[in-house]
């Protein structure tokens, strides 16, 4: 096995101190927190990164990623790349909204980053199943600019020219998936 072989066991034990916000198995209850369940390994790692070294900024999870080493944000992304993604956590209750969200995904070839399940691959995030409010929040923060970090350049640049209306429809089709 390689020196640096992540322990997704050991990246549950770790979890303990996630559960609070993001949920028990990665699955939040939290208005605006995403789940982290089958978010890809190496996603969760360079967020985490991002976190502590301040490029991502975030009041509630600086203090958290100050307690982590580079141990534990490996065993931590194979932890939350173990889990199983959420579901939606009720039917669709607005179909046309959906289908005007997968109008707007293909539009914006969100499939070329995130693939076309939408459970995101290698640095870029999962986003079927995930919270409707968080998935809002995000999108609106990448069109103002205010959430940035590596990578985040190309969301800006897809974000910057969305309608609110295809935000809002995009987040309710993601959501639902």
């Amino acid at each position: 096995a390689p020196a640096h072989a992540a322990d997704s066991a050991a990246g549950k034990e770790k979890a303990e101190l996630c559960v609070g916000c993001h949920g028990e198995g990665g699955i939040s209850q939290t208005e605006n927190i995403p789940s982290l369940a089958a978010q890809p390994d190496q996603f969760i790692q360079w967020q985490l990164v991002f976190f502590r070294s301040g490029t991502r900024k975030n009041e509630q999870m600086q203090p958290i990623v100050e307690q982590l080493n580079n141990d534990d944000i490996r065993n931590l992304g194979a932890y939350f790349a173990s889990l199983a993604r959420p579901q939606a956590s009720k039917p669709d209750d607005n179909p046309d909204l959906s289908r005007k969200g997968a109008e707007a995904a293909a539009g914006r070839r969100c499939a070329s980053c995130h693939t076309d399940t939408y459970a995101g691959t290698k640095a870029v995030a999962g986003v079927a199943g995930q919270r409707e409010d968080y998935l809002l929040k995000a999108l609106h923060d990448y069109k103002s600019g205010v959430r940035s970090g590596g990578g985040m350049a190309a969301m800006a640049e897809v974000a910057y020219p969305l309608s609110e209306e295809e935000i809002t429809a995009l987040a309710h089709f993601l959501a639902h998936l």
